[in-house]
């Protein structure tokens, strides 16, 4: 009786085998392009590069959508303005390079994917993913064994997180907390999406590993953001009765999720990560008039928030896609930047009628954007790169989602 089971087994083993001896170049690149954003050697850049020449050589014929002339204006906006204010400035030549590579990646390969069909890529891409997962794991959990295990059940304040990164000890993903966690928590929410496309499951494994490791990171921004995709995904795949017991289950738990994982308590101390955004935007509305309509220039978030602010950390950018974008680009950054991302959720729509799977799967991104990213990063590009992967595959009907160990 066992003989067929076996011998079934060994038929996947192969079929699974062959799939990885069959994997094209560009697909090799796409997945390696993946893993190379948590190498501690930046060696993305090049990967990014090499994976569109092969993207466009690969893609039959290249299309120039709505957001990717939006992007191509905010883009030669972004030069323009660096060659006036910081022309051989090395961090500004650093960034604009990044901004420069990170969208050719984003275009040609939303070019080569829509262009395929991708079912054998994404199994590929659920091993990449658990494995640059698990990987980070690891990584936080060597931090943590470093400092005694004494912030396993979270820390009392951002400050606090972020001295159980010690750059002495890291070899995967990023050293910084926020970064870090943003960057698991879009990968996460990937991982977590992919059998409710390819096999209509929920996966609970998947979203407790998942937010297990966000947890570990001590960063608040991969929670927030997962809290708010996960629950829309469990909302929209339950049945009434499951509602109300998410809602109760909810209503419990939200004394302990705001005290010991959003640390409410702290939200507005000059030392919690969420204090100083607050100040950061305070002076960005209080001092609007300031800033000039054409923008201050490209990386001016430093001078203008060490001018105005009540105080100022050192940061990049202030921590609003938007702010920074306006803040920098003026109104014509500003405007071609939101019609960018108008125009590519619109395009994602179009692609595939999966309305709800759409805005869960932006909804983490979204919330991040709000609260980190400067907007050109490599981790926004890649995610865009997933949404359209993962949300193109085939319709889902999330009545016949199942939710499973």
């Amino acid at each position: 009786m066992s003989t067929p089971e076996i011998t079934l087994t060994n038929q996947t083993s192969v079929l699974e085998g062959n799939q990885w001896k069959a994997i094209s170049i560009a697909e090799t690149l796409f997945l390696l392009s993946l893993i190379s954003m948590f190498l501690p050697v930046k060696i993305y850049p090049a990967i990014f590069l090499l994976s569109s020449f092969f993207f466009y050589r690969e893609t039959p014929q290249i299309k120039f959508p709505n957001w990717s002339i939006a992007l191509a204006v905010f883009s030669t906006y972004s030069v323009i303005s660096y060659l006036i204010n910081y022309p051989g400035e090395p961090l500004a030549l650093t960034n604009i390079i990044k901004l420069i590579i990170n969208f050719c990646f984003l275009f040609f390969a939303i070019n080569w994917l829509g262009s395929r069909d991708n079912e054998s890529l994404v199994a590929k891409l659920d091993a990449v993913l658990l494995t640059v997962l698990a990987l980070s794991l690891v990584q936080l959990l060597i931090y943590h064994q470093a400092y005694d295990f004494k912030l396993i059940f979270g820390s009392e304040s951002s400050g606090q997180g972020s001295a159980l990164y010690r750059k002495s000890l890291f070899y995967w993903g990023l050293d910084d907390k926020n970064m870090f966690g943003a960057r698991i928590a879009l990968m996460g929410f990937s991982f977590i999406c992919l059998p409710v496309v390819l096999k209509n499951k929920l996966a609970i494994w998947r979203i407790i590993f998942v937010f297990l490791v966000a947890f570990l990171s001590l960063s608040r921004t991969p929670i927030v953001a997962l809290l708010l995709a996960v629950f829309f995904l469990i909302w929209i795949s339950v049945d009434k009765k499951w509602k109300i017991g998410l809602l109760i289950l909810i209503g419990l738990s939200l004394p302990i999720v705001l005290q010991k994982v959003i640390r409410v308590d702290s939200l507005t101390s000059s030392n919690d990560g969420m204090g100083v955004r607050l100040v950061y935007w305070k002076a960005f509305f209080q001092h609007f008039d300031t800033i000039s309509p054409l923008g201050n220039g490209f990386l001016s978030a430093p001078e203008f928030l060490g001018t105005y602010a009540d105080f100022y950390r050192g940061e990049p950018h202030i921590h609003n896609t938007l702010m920074s974008t306006y803040l920098e680009m003026g109104i014509v950054g500003f405007i071609a930047y939101l019609a960018f991302l108008v125009w590519f959720v619109k395009d994602c729509w179009l692609k595939m009628d999966n309305s709800r799977l759409w805005l869960a799967l932006f909804l983490p991104i979204v919330a991040i954007m709000m609260i980190l990213y400067s907007g050109y990063d490599n981790d926004v590009v890649m995610y865009f790169c997933l949404i359209y992967l993962i949300g193109s595959l085939q319709e889902v009907n999330f009545k016949k989602v199942k939710i499973s160990l």
